[in-house]
């Protein structure tokens, strides 16, 4: 077993990942409307107003160590646990600085509804749906039938020329990158998804781990589409561009009609890091379980 490593050493180590994580870490807005440890799943109306649940920060030092079972999360002497009172054990080291990182900027207190990797940690380590591998693929296969960016309105015009000219090139990429028949509609039934297309798909989700699979499940939450997940996935979209593709009818409404600035700027920027947080996810879940050690130039 490896000796604890603190984090403010390892943050020094791996620049690349360090810089990707501050980027999600500057965006992060707290969310009041999610319990204490989520799983993905749509969020509940604004209206529903759930009181944020906190904690006083206990800690002062965030380590990790490789242990049997992969790399823990070290709460000064103590061993971060699941809900389900499981061992926090990631299968990456990578994986494991980033979720320790959650937990090292909270401040006075913990505010466990901004901490979306521990979230999706704690899903994929407690299962609490005890879904298999196979379930987790069905489900998100069944997303094509209501994808967002294949339904289509009929008017006005200019949503509609807009709907064309902003989706229609990431439906064409999805079926040159996959192989694959997608189309649009504008019936409220959607597109009549092909037997073939559903088979490409669930052979592509097939190469993903359990892991990397709860982390898509959660991205196309987010974004209401698995087309826009698979070209934010596969690097074709930005976070920012897949985040504002998801909700073109409605900034497009906005831009007519206006709206509340403040109430959606926060709505906005909360989107954009949950979904930077399952993305970078099903990355750091995809990569090898070790991080190359590299010292820094001078």
């Amino acid at each position: 077993m490896c000796p604890p490593r603190s984090l403010g050493r390892m943050w020094r180590i791996y620049p690349r990942l360090r810089d990707r994580w501050r980027g999600l870490l500057d965006r992060r807005l707290s969310d009041p409307t999610v319990s204490v440890w989520p799983g993905p799943a749509p969020q509940p109306p604004a209206r529903a107003y759930v009181p944020p649940t906190e904690r006083k920060r206990f800690y002062q030092n965030v380590s990790i160590s490789q242990g049997e079972g992969g790399f823990e999360i070290n709460l000064d002497h103590r061993k971060l646990k699941t809900p389900q009172a499981k061992l926090f054990t990631v299968p990456s080291e990578a994986l494991a600085i980033a979720v320790a990182t959650e937990w090292d900027s909270q401040q006075d207190t913990i505010k466990f509804y901004t901490m979306h990797l521990t979230t999706l940690c704690n899903t994929s380590l407690d299962n609490p749906t005890q879904r298999s591998k196979d379930q987790l693929i069905r489900a998100a296969v069944k997303f094509l039938d209501t994808d967002t960016i294949c339904y289509r309105v009929e008017e006005p015009e200019t949503l509609v020329e807009l709907q064309k000219n902003e989706w229609d090139p990431v439906i064409e990429w999805a079926e040159k990158r996959y192989g694959m028949e997608i189309g649009s509609s504008t019936s409220i039934m959607g597109p009549s998804i092909p037997t073939q297309t559903r088979e490409v798909l669930t052979s592509h989700l097939s190469s993903y781990n359990m892991w990397a699979l709860q982390g898509i499940e959660f991205v196309v939450a987010q974004l209401k589409s698995m087309l826009l997940t698979l070209g934010l996935i596969d690097l074709r979209l930005t976070v920012e561009q897949a985040v504002l593709l998801s909700r073109l009818e409605e900034e497009y409404q906005i831009q007519k009609w206006g709206n509340i600035e403040w109430a959606h700027d926060y709505e906005l920027q909360e989107l954009r890091a949950r979904t930077a947080a399952g993305t970078l996810f099903v990355h750091l879940c995809s990569e090898s379980s070790t991080v190359k050690h590299k010292l820094l130039q001078e």
